[in-house]
């Protein structure tokens, strides 16, 4: 099995978490924070889908699918188009809200057919080419794809947890 298989597999497990995460949830659900300042669904679901969309597209070189195909337009929220939620305050993860998990997912489809494409291509070669020096050592491709699998898995997970307290009443 090629390396890009690997990614491209471990990507397809995000999507499949996502919708697993998501799916047959009322709004109300969807929203709720357990106890009034934790992260809801919502919220992680958009955070690991734009941490995702922010990371890939800066190290493919490509655009954000966030501003490129209208979902920052279709979120509709009143915060800053370039945030992925990173640091965010209780207060600014209670306006990451949603009429829909259609929304949700539709996002996370997207940027994850946008990751795909990018992978399509990828040679092993590829992985040690330094994407970001801000950092010691500086990061390589394979490092930052590695890094956003973990983060969105973890937030995933999150978010499968929240679930279960909440359909778990």
């Amino acid at each position: 099995m090629h390396a890009k298989d690997v990614l491209v597999d471990a990507y397809g497990r995000i999507q499949e978490e996502v919708h697993a995460v998501v799916d047959g949830l009322s709004p109300d659900d969807l929203n709720a924070r357990p106890d009034g300042r934790a992260n809801s669904i919502t919220w992680l679901v958009w955070h690991l889908t734009r941490v995702q969309d922010d990371h890939v597209a800066d190290a493919f070189g490509l655009k954000q699918v966030w501003l490129s195909q209208d979902w920052a337009v279709r979120f509709a929220l009143t915060l800053p188009s370039g945030d992925t939620g990173y640091g965010h305050t209780p207060q600014q993860v209670a306006e990451v809200r949603v009429d829909s998990g259609d929304l949700l997912v539709g996002h996370y489809d997207a940027v994850h057919r946008q990751t795909l494409a990018a992978l399509r291509d990828l040679r092993a070669g590829d992985l040690d080419r330094v994407v970001d020096e801000n950092w010691s050592p500086p990061v390589t491709l394979g490092a930052r794809l590695v890094s956003v699998l973990s983060d969105d898995l973890q937030h995933v997970g999150q978010a499968a947890f929240v679930r279960g307290l909440l359909t778990g009443r």
